[in-house]
């Protein structure tokens, strides 16, 4: 069955919503639909979702497969367990952690907090389109202001357009789905100038893909004394547990407690709640996921430019690449190859996102390419 996440989003947020008895605000049907995330045993390569395509590490896969007798159980023994061991990660009181179906539950608690009833929402265009869905189902006012020239988040342009009805700001770093950084420099000045009714929701779902430099550096890593921030994470993305739905935010108590409100009971399972433990701990597989990404990630690169393409500079685990041909052409063309890879981004219309699969998977994704009929026509930068 072929669902659309869009429209998946719309209704979770807004059965929540109704039972808030606050009215919904009517949202236009998506252009188009995503296929279901089911496993490759159809055949298909999955470059579309940016998951971890290795998979968990060996250390969680068994944890997950001994939790296996537990799941007759609610996750309520483990629960607190999972958040003293987060907030033991980052050095933070367990009262700074709020647990997420996923990250994305955050991201709805996050809205239902501070954008409703007709307060702004910021966002870049493009970036995670799931706090924006959120937040229209409250009847937030949608600002979405375009990623600069160099894909990188307009901060300026998003300050002017901040006033005292902010309610939200959402910063995606580095940015789904263009893969980019946003300086941590420019970040703490931008957050400095906000309105003091603004909250700062900064997702680092791709965070450990990023690595230090000049530019980036976590604000869990190094925190900023600001209560209005609010840092998301997943383990999703390099803990290999996307299926799992497991997702965090640090936060004030202050905070926590505002989006606590919105979170579903029991919004986390049994079986994660012991994998999430032991992925916390396997730091050796860790860095590896971290290490193989960076080497596909360069070889895909390395791949790239043998074809005179320029995708934009990646910090995560998908690269964006512009195809100067309509990127549904591309996306249809991979399609009938039995390859899946990331749906059309209206801002970007002849840009691709293809999430990295493993080396066997990548050779598949260039000889498609190489079958395009104008790939040996792109060349330009």
């Amino acid at each position: 069955m072929i669902t659309s996440r869009r429209v998946f989003l719309r209704f979770g947020a807004g059965a929540a919503a109704t039972a808030a008895s606050w009215p919904l605000k009517a949202v236009a049907a998506p252009p188009r639909f995503e296929p279901s995330r089911s496993g490759s045993s159809d055949g298909l390569i999955y470059l579309y979702s940016n998951e971890n395509a290795y998979g968990a590490s060996p250390k969680v896969a068994d944890a997950l497969r001994a939790a296996v007798e537990s799941a007759n159980r609610y996750p309520r023994l483990h629960y607190h367990d999972v958040i003293e061991q987060i907030a033991a990660v980052h050095h933070v009181a367990p009262e700074h952690v709020l647990l997420g179906c996923g990250s994305t539950e955050i991201l709805r608690t996050a809205a239902f907090a501070f954008a409703a009833h007709g307060k702004q929402l910021i966002h870049a265009s493009p970036t995670f389109e799931a706090i924006e869905h959120y937040s229209q189902t409250v009847n937030a006012k949608i600002t979405a202001v375009p990623l600069t020239s160099g894909f990188a988040h307009d901060l300026d342009a998003m300050l002017a357009r901040a006033n005292e009805g902010s309610g939200l700001v959402y910063i995606c770093n580095p940015n789904n789905p263009t893969a980019s950084l946003t300086t941590r420099s420019d970040l703490e000045n931008f957050i400095a100038k906000l309105p003091s009714s603004a909250i700062v929701l900064i997702d680092e779902a791709y965070h450990h893909y990023a690595g230090a430099s000049g530019m980036y550096a976590s604000f869990l890593d190094r925190p900023i004394d600001d209560e209005k921030v609010i840092v998301a994470r997943t383990f999703s993305k390099v803990y290999g547990l996307a299926g799992m739905r497991l997702g965090y935010a640090i936060a004030s108590p202050k905070i926590v407690q505002q989006m606590r409100i919105f979170s579903n009971e029991d919004n986390i399972n049994a079986m994660v709640t012991q994998a999430a433990s032991v992925a916390l701990n396997d730091t050796d597989s860790t860095r590896d996921f971290i290490q193989r990404n960076a080497n596909d990630r360069q070889e895909f690169f390395n791949q790239a430019m043998a074809r005179a393409l320029k995708p934009i500079d990646s910090h995560t685990n998908f690269v964006m690449m512009n195809t100067f041909h309509p990127a549904e052409k591309v996306i249809q063309h991979f399609r009938k190859n039995n390859i899946m890879i990331g749906r059309r981004f209206p801002a970007m219309d002849t840009h691709i996102r293809v999430s990295l699969g493993r080396p066997e998977e990548m050779l598949a994704f260039w000889r498609v390419w190489d079958l395009l009929p104008f790939s040996k026509n792109i060349m330009h930068h």
